[in-house]
């Protein structure tokens, strides 16, 4: 009867220190879902979310970035997707190991949502989309037996973005997300930075925009009314990708440029100098209307595209007025005499300029080892014959010559003039992307 007696008293005394609350030497119980639920109504009893945990409650922010979804420089804004981390303390949800003299060793840490715990009231400043409290009632908050907390609200983050388009499109841009305490000041509240960096460990790359750095500091502090609340700044710096803007802007834009001195080598007689000429002109007008659409109109800089198209477009307008010019030259008659000036600035000078039929760009002969007198009277005869030439081909200049001449030399000078702004175009824009 004895021994019966000692195994009930042990069985009974297991049963005792198993139970939730039950306590004894043999170490804390294994958890339980009881054994939380118990600690849980402990902890939160007369708990109020409307109380600050402290006087001044230090909250730790850190920032990751998922994904850029699209940075809209019409718009000047930046839509990105992510998650903030906010760490702070709450003495009035911290345990000890033993609570009235029950044992919660086994019990890390408990869950719960921003219904049931307080959590600081933040905004991003300069969203654009929607602006109210950073809040996300499916996420919960992680609660360590220390009184810690950990929340991580996720966002789709759309905000303004001052947009600097000089270099468009082998652009780079710098956007923020502005985070600040709302109600609460900085009396109340201080934001501190956990890292000085955005972090990227579940980046995913965007297809138009490469990422080049991050970065995360606390800014000056927001003064509204009487009272200043703090305030932090993530800074994100994309750059365009090249390929696809390299294939629809600027080769197309390159390629239509070198079309404009083509239509002086169309034959005049072919008829289709004008409709050719204004056919380019109108393409570059399309061309500058789609480029303005996507380039803000409040924008402080100007933009070196839309420079070298609307000079290229002057361009396509002159040589418009020059085609003009050929063609009457072409269909002028005998009976309308060639004024002088005319001949004289178009055989005298464009003529000589251009080598036009290589008559004024005749290298000049070398002569060998011979008497003074041969030289002088080899010189004399070459200018008196030379003479005689320009006097023959000023007097049997026609019309025509002188539309063949003025094709030439506008050909030459518009190929030259577009080929250097070209030049200068993409150097200017290129060096900046060297540089960045």
């Amino acid at each position: 009867m004895k021994i019966y007696a000692v195994v009930l008293l042990l069985g009974l005394s297991s049963l005792v220190l198993g139970a939730p609350g039950g306590g004894g030497g043999g170490g804390p119980p294994p958890y339980s879902t009881d054994w939380e639920t118990s600690l849980r109504t402990k902890v939160f009893t007369n708990y109020s979310t409307q109380q600050r945990p402290s006087q001044r409650v230090i909250v730790h922010v850190s920032f990751t970035l998922l994904t850029i979804n699209d940075l809209n420089i019409k718009d000047q804004t930046m839509s990105s997707t992510g998650y903030l981390t906010l760490r702070w303390i709450d003495e009035r949800l911290k345990w000890d190991t033993a609570i009235d003299g029950n044992d919660y060793s086994n019990v890390k840490f408990l869950f719960s949502t921003e219904s049931y715990v307080w959590r600081p009231a933040l905004i991003v400043e300069n969203s654009v989309s929607d602006v109210k409290i950073i809040s996300d009632i499916n996420t919960p908050m992680r609660i360590l037996s220390t009184g810690s907390i950990e929340w991580s609200p996720m966002g789709l983050y759309v905000v303004s973005c001052e947009s600097d388009i000089t270099y468009y499109p082998v652009d780079s841009q710098t956007c923020f997300i502005k985070i600040s305490s709302w109600g609460y000041t900085s009396s109340e509240i201080d934001l501190k930075m956990k890292f000085s960096t955005i972090s990227l460990g579940f980046y995913s790359p965007n297809g138009e925009w490469d990422l080049m750095s991050t970065s995360a500091e606390a800014s000056a502090a927001k003064t509204r009314g009487d009272f200043s609340f703090p305030s932090l700044t993530f800074t994100v710096t994309v750059q365009r990708r090249l390929l696809f803007h390299t294939l629809n802007t600027l080769f197309p834009v390159a390629l239509m440029a070198f079309l404009i001195p083509m239509v002086f080598k169309l034959h005049s007689e072919s008829g289709e100098k004008i409709g050719f000429s204004l056919t380019v002109l109108l393409a570059y007008a399309v061309y500058l209307t789609m480029i303005s659409d996507s380039i803000p109109s409040t924008s402080f800089t100007p933009c070196y595209l839309s420079i070298y198209l609307v000079f290229i477009l002057a361009i396509s307008s002159i040589s418009v007025l020059c085609t003009i010019l050929v063609l009457n030259f072409n269909f002028g008659t005998d009976e309308d005499p060639i004024p002088n000036v005319t001949r004289v600035i178009v055989i005298s000078i464009i003529a000589r300029i251009i080598c036009w039929k290589q008559k004024s760009c005749r290298p000049r002969r070398k002569v060998a080892n011979s008497s003074v007198e041969l030289i002088e009277n080899f010189q004399s005869t070459q200018s008196t014959e030379q003479k005689d030439d320009s006097s023959s081909e000023t007097d049997d200049i026609t019309w025509q010559d002188l539309a063949n001449i003025m094709d030439r030399a506008f050909f030459i000078f518009f190929s030259l003039l577009i080929a250097l702004a070209t030049v200068m175009f993409i150097s200017v824009v290129f060096s900046e992307r060297a540089s960045s």
